[in-house]
Protein backbone atom coordinates (compact mmCIF):
# COMPACT_ATOMS: atom_id res chain seq x y z
CA UNK A 1 0.00 0.00 0.00
CA UNK A 2 1.45 3.62 -0.89
CA UNK A 3 0.76 6.48 1.37
CA UNK A 4 0.34 9.47 -0.60
CA UNK A 5 -0.43 13.14 0.14
CA UNK A 6 -3.87 12.93 0.39
CA UNK A 7 -3.50 10.32 3.57
CA UNK A 8 -1.40 13.21 5.03
CA UNK A 9 -4.05 15.66 4.31
CA UNK A 10 -6.93 13.61 6.08
CA UNK A 11 -5.51 13.09 8.96
CA UNK A 12 -4.17 16.77 9.67
CA UNK A 13 -8.00 17.86 8.57
CA UNK A 14 -9.37 15.31 11.51
CA UNK A 15 -7.05 16.51 13.69
CA UNK A 16 -8.04 20.03 13.70
CA UNK A 17 -11.21 19.43 13.58
CA UNK A 18 -11.03 17.35 16.86
CA UNK A 19 -9.07 20.82 18.39
CA UNK A 20 -11.72 22.36 17.27
CA UNK A 21 -14.13 20.51 18.96
CA UNK A 22 -12.82 20.42 22.08
CA UNK A 23 -12.34 24.40 21.93
CA UNK A 24 -15.93 24.99 21.23
CA UNK A 25 -17.10 22.71 23.86
CA UNK A 26 -15.13 24.52 26.55
CA UNK A 27 -16.25 27.94 25.76
CA UNK A 28 -20.16 26.39 25.50
CA UNK A 29 -19.07 25.51 29.64
CA UNK A 30 -18.42 28.55 29.98
CA UNK A 31 -21.34 29.90 28.98
CA UNK A 32 -23.19 27.94 30.28
CA UNK A 33 -21.54 28.14 34.12
CA UNK A 34 -22.10 32.34 32.82
CA UNK A 35 -25.78 31.96 32.23
CA UNK A 36 -26.17 29.85 35.40
CA UNK A 37 -24.36 32.47 37.52
CA UNK A 38 -27.03 35.12 35.97
CA UNK A 39 -29.82 33.27 37.04
CA UNK A 40 -28.71 32.93 40.68
CA UNK A 41 -27.81 36.49 40.82
CA UNK A 42 -31.55 37.45 39.21
CA UNK A 43 -32.95 34.85 41.63
CA UNK A 44 -30.76 36.52 44.70
CA UNK A 45 -32.30 40.05 43.22
CA UNK A 46 -36.12 39.16 43.25
CA UNK A 47 -35.73 37.66 47.12
CA UNK A 48 -34.39 40.96 48.18
CA UNK A 49 -37.10 43.14 46.19
CA UNK A 50 -39.55 40.81 47.66
CA UNK A 51 -37.38 41.00 51.20
CA UNK A 52 -37.87 44.97 50.56
CA UNK A 53 -41.95 44.97 49.97
CA UNK A 54 -42.40 42.45 52.82
CA UNK A 55 -40.60 44.86 55.30
CA UNK A 56 -42.56 47.47 53.92
CA UNK A 57 -45.91 45.75 54.92
CA UNK A 58 -44.76 44.38 57.69
CA UNK A 59 -44.06 47.70 59.04
CA UNK A 60 -46.79 49.13 57.77
CA UNK A 61 -49.57 46.21 59.39
CA UNK A 62 -47.39 44.76 62.15
CA UNK A 63 -49.23 41.53 61.77
CA UNK A 64 -48.20 38.06 62.34
CA UNK A 65 -49.08 36.64 58.97
CA UNK A 66 -46.68 39.82 58.05
CA UNK A 67 -43.82 38.58 60.46
CA UNK A 68 -44.31 34.80 59.02
CA UNK A 69 -44.33 35.74 55.38
CA UNK A 70 -40.55 38.00 55.99
CA UNK A 71 -39.13 35.50 57.77
CA UNK A 72 -39.99 32.78 55.23
CA UNK A 73 -38.66 34.98 52.33
CA UNK A 74 -35.30 35.75 54.56
CA UNK A 75 -34.65 32.19 55.23
CA UNK A 76 -35.82 31.38 51.66
CA UNK A 77 -32.72 34.42 50.75
CA UNK A 78 -30.74 32.70 53.19
CA UNK A 79 -30.95 29.16 52.00
CA UNK A 80 -30.48 30.14 48.47
CA UNK A 81 -27.40 32.33 49.11
CA UNK A 82 -25.55 29.53 51.00
CA UNK A 83 -26.43 26.72 48.92
CA UNK A 84 -25.75 28.65 45.47
CA UNK A 85 -23.73 31.82 45.86
CA UNK A 86 -21.66 31.76 48.75
CA UNK A 87 -20.48 28.26 48.86
CA UNK A 88 -17.08 29.39 46.55
CA UNK A 89 -16.80 32.43 48.82
CA UNK A 90 -16.74 30.54 52.29
CA UNK A 91 -12.78 29.54 51.94
CA UNK A 92 -11.75 33.22 51.80
CA UNK A 93 -13.07 34.10 54.49
CA UNK A 94 -12.36 32.18 57.82
CA UNK A 95 -11.51 34.03 60.98
CA UNK A 96 -8.82 33.33 63.49
CA UNK A 97 -10.83 31.05 64.89
CA UNK A 98 -11.17 28.76 62.10
CA UNK A 99 -15.36 29.86 61.84
CA UNK A 100 -16.25 31.48 58.80
CA UNK A 101 -17.93 35.02 58.29
CA UNK A 102 -20.91 34.00 56.58
CA UNK A 103 -22.05 31.61 59.10
CA UNK A 104 -21.82 34.28 61.58
CA UNK A 105 -23.42 36.74 59.61
CA UNK A 106 -26.77 33.78 59.09
CA UNK A 107 -26.61 33.21 62.72
CA UNK A 108 -27.02 36.88 63.25
CA UNK A 109 -29.79 36.85 61.15
CA UNK A 110 -31.25 34.33 62.50
CA UNK A 111 -31.01 36.64 65.94
CA UNK A 112 -32.30 39.41 64.75
CA UNK A 113 -34.97 37.01 63.38
CA UNK A 114 -35.89 36.34 67.06
CA UNK A 115 -36.02 39.77 68.10
CA UNK A 116 -38.01 41.01 65.31
CA UNK A 117 -40.80 38.40 66.57
CA UNK A 118 -40.22 39.43 69.88
CA UNK A 119 -40.78 43.43 69.23
CA UNK A 120 -43.92 42.28 66.98
CA UNK A 121 -45.86 40.25 69.34
CA UNK A 122 -45.12 42.96 71.91
CA UNK A 123 -48.00 45.63 71.16
CA UNK A 124 -45.67 48.85 72.87
CA UNK A 125 -43.07 49.27 70.99
CA UNK A 126 -42.90 52.10 68.32
CA UNK A 127 -42.79 51.39 64.79
CA UNK A 128 -39.31 53.06 64.55
CA UNK A 129 -37.86 50.17 66.55
CA UNK A 130 -39.09 47.68 64.06
CA UNK A 131 -37.39 49.49 61.14
CA UNK A 132 -34.66 49.55 62.85
CA UNK A 133 -35.00 45.86 63.35
CA UNK A 134 -35.92 45.25 59.71
CA UNK A 135 -32.89 47.87 58.22
CA UNK A 136 -30.57 45.19 60.18
CA UNK A 137 -31.81 42.35 59.11
CA UNK A 138 -31.59 43.85 55.56
CA UNK A 139 -28.08 45.09 55.87
CA UNK A 140 -26.96 42.15 56.80
CA UNK A 141 -28.18 40.31 53.86
CA UNK A 142 -26.89 42.75 51.49
CA UNK A 143 -23.95 41.90 53.33
CA UNK A 144 -24.33 38.21 52.19
CA UNK A 145 -25.38 39.42 49.04
CA UNK A 146 -22.15 41.55 48.09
Amino acid sequence: MKITQEMHTKLDTAKKNFQITSDSKQSFNQIVQSQAQQMKQKELTRLMENIDAQGERLLRHRSFRDLATFKRLVKSFLKEAVTNGLDLEKSHHFSYTGSSRQLAIIKEVDQKLLELTDEVLSEEQKGVDLLGMIGEIKGLLVNLYI
